[in-house]
């Protein structure tokens, strides 16, 4: 049985995140023994969006691919970055002609890995389905992949899937509609880790949200004060990052290659 170990890992918040990014995944790459990694970085730079410097440490630090989500758009300076660097995904249910790309197939150590990046629609700006953006793109993934693995004698990419989502309903069904399609189907977003990290019935690896790479002694990562002064005057202070220890937030899941399907999914957070 071959059996690959992916790590996918919540929404970095400001240079706190990056920090404790840069500390930890490369030793939880050696401790886990992980074969390939995800990280989300929307909130990267400062807390809004994503610049190429925190790109580029994201990847340094161990990330094979960089997804995102509604925040990517905050940086228009980092819009023509999404166009030339295929590491970093923005969702792919943006409508057509949207700067950048939304999925990625990667040949890493003889396995092909499909990492394919969504965003929801419930409390979130309605853009294009989720749940047809995926189709078209795994059948168009597969049909391809196919042709490659008869050739080459293959197994079939582990598909990999951030759901970058506010409603609980809805990542949970995405990931029931994906169950037995994808290897792993994480939420993200929330910045709040949940414990219900579970194997789907047709062998899908699922939890609603990875939680952040950001200060603990936060909300959401930012500030405390500011946030509590936002909520309680309902007045929109721009919120700053909070200062602080920060925690790496994620999951390890084991995937056979040979199905496509998981065999195990942990949660992470130190």
């Amino acid at each position: 049985m071959n059996i690959k170990n992916v790590i996918m890992l919540g929404d970095v918040v400001g240079d706190p995140g990056l920090t404790a990014l840069e500390l930890q995944l490369p030793r939880m790459i050696e401790e886990y023994e992980a074969d390939f990694v995800t990280v989300n970085g929307e909130n990267a730079a400062d807390g809004f969006g994503i610049s190429k410097m925190a790109l580029d440490r994201m990847l340094a630090a161990g990330a094979d691919v960089v997804t995102s989500g509604n925040h990517v758009w905050e940086k228009s300076e980092f819009w023509s970055v999404l166009d030339y660097e295929t590491r970093v995904l923005r969702p792919a249910n943006y409508p057509a002609g949207t700067v950048g790309r939304g999925w990625i197939t990667i040949e890493k150590n003889g396995v092909s890995y499909l990492v394919i990046n969504l965003q929801g629609r419930e409390l979130m700006t309605p853009i294009d389905c989720p749940f047809r953006t995926f189709d078209a793109i795994f059948t168009a993934a597969s049909a391809t992949d196919t042709a490659h693995s008869a050739v080459q004698g293959t197994a079939l990419p582990v598909v990999l899937v951030d759901f970058h989502a506010e409603a609980t309903r809805e990542k949970e069904a995405l990931a029931f509609y994906l169950d037995g399609r994808a290897a792993v189907i994480a939420g993200t977003h929330t910045h709040i880790q949940t414990a219900d990290n579970r194997l789907l019935p047709n062998g899908s690896a699922y939890i609603t949200d990875l939680g952040m790479t950001g200060v603990t002694d936060s909300v959401i990562g930012m500030d405390t004060k500011i946030c509590i002064e936002r909520a309680r005057k309902q007045v929109l202070y721009r919120m700053e990052c909070a200062q602080g220890a920060a925690s790496v937030m994620g999951i390890i899941a084991e995937v056979n290659v040979e199905t496509g399907k998981a065999l195990r999914i942990e949660r992470i957070k130190r």
